[in-house]
């Protein structure tokens, strides 16, 4: 948009994209291509690190989320070509460019509303009453008021998810292997709904997942959440556990009181916890912003997470002088220095 100052774009080696997780169903018309994942990759001319980092969004969003910013600045894709990582984005099936129909798909849920999301993503601040944090919201890129072309912009790539939970979950595991499998070993930053992809990529192929960058993930554990429940605690599908688990019924949980004042209390596995063996090798940073909902609980998820034998950390932004973001941290002004601290955690943490 006007008035943003522009970088000459990186020199790429590469680029292009294909689909992963293709399958094949016969319907009364004949046989159709359904539960395709779309892959868009980016591969830099000044190439530094082996690894490629691939972005997966949440929600309704799609890939686009990190190809660009609403108000017309490069996204965090550009920022991490820029710091020598290849770059795989992907829209996950049935979102952006993954086809959907609801005859391959299932239903959806109900698409986003300017207030839901003006609540959630672009001005808490508005509505300081919501959660404690949402006073410090100061990041977003443009105007909060319907008719803002900021705004318009931001909304227009939002849609509705399919709204069966564990089959979000069980495509995701499907494509993510797949894509890991045509790839190789690779480092995933993962995004709110999409967090998702991280847990069950590992468990799925444990020696290709060299690291996750859980930003602000789908939870806390246990949690309900649009179309089922995390009754796997971190998934709606099973995952390996140690000792194993038939049923979610047969994990035990309890609820662990939050640390500190504005914090929530979150749900934890009851002692002896199950391990999760297929992430134990897996560095695991979990990415809060200081103005977003997920500040008061995403302590839960690095709680479970190291509970279950996962060496994990939790990056607040606010203890690294990022201040005033919210959930939507990849598109708000100060995108580039939050992509610049995640590029520096997987030099010093990703092997």
């Amino acid at each position: 948009m006007d008035g943003v100052t522009r970088q000459a774009p990186p020199v790429l080696a590469d680029q292009g994209f294909f689909w992963v997780g293709v399958e094949r169903e016969e319907r009364a018309g004949g046989l159709m291509a359904a539960g395709q994942m779309f892959v868009q990759y980016m591969v830099p001319a000044a190439r530094r690190h082996a690894l490629p980092v691939v972005m997966v969004h949440g929600g309704g969003g799609q890939g686009l989320d990190y190809l660009g910013t609403p108000d017309g600045r490069p996204g965090w894709a550009t920022a991490f070509l820029r710091h020598g990582y290849a770059v795989y984005v992907v829209d996950r099936t049935a979102l952006g460019r993954s086809p959907y129909h609801p005859e391959l798909h299932g239903p959806l849920g109900p698409p986003p509303t300017y207030g839901l999301m003006r609540g959630r993503f672009v001005a808490p601040e508005l509505t300081p009453d919501a959660y404690p944090q949402a006073v410090l919201h100061t990041q977003w890129p443009g105007g909060t008021a319907v008719g803002d072309p900021v705004l318009d912009q931001f909304m227009a790539g939002q849609g509705p998810s399919v709204a069966d939970l564990a089959r979000v979950h069980a495509d995701i595991q499907r494509c993510a292997a797949a894509l890991l499998d045509r790839i190789g070993p690779a480092v995933l930053v993962t995004h709110s709904a999409g967090g998702s992809f991280g847990w069950l990529a590992a468990d799925a192929r444990p020696g290709q997942v060299r690291a996750i960058l859980a930003v602000e993930p789908q939870g806390p554990p246990f949690a309900a959440a649009p179309g089922g429940e995390l009754s796997w605690g971190l998934t709606a599908v099973p995952m390996r556990f140690d000792p194993p688990a038939a049923a979610p019924g047969e994990i035990g949980r309890e609820l662990r009181a939050a640390p500190r004042p504005g914090l929530q209390d979150c749900f934890v596995q009851a002692e002896p916890a199950r391990q999760l063996p297929n992430l134990r090798e897996v560095p695991v940073a979990v990415v809060t912003a200081e103005a977003s909902w997920k500040a008061a609980e995403d302590h839960g998820m690095v709680d479970f997470l190291r509970q279950a034998g996962v060496p994990a950390e939790h990056l607040r932004l606010e203890e690294h002088g990022l201040r005033g973001n919210g959930h939507m941290m990849m598109i708000e002004r100060n995108s580039d220095e939050i992509a610049a601290l995640l590029c520096d955690w997987i030099r010093r943490r990703a092997a």
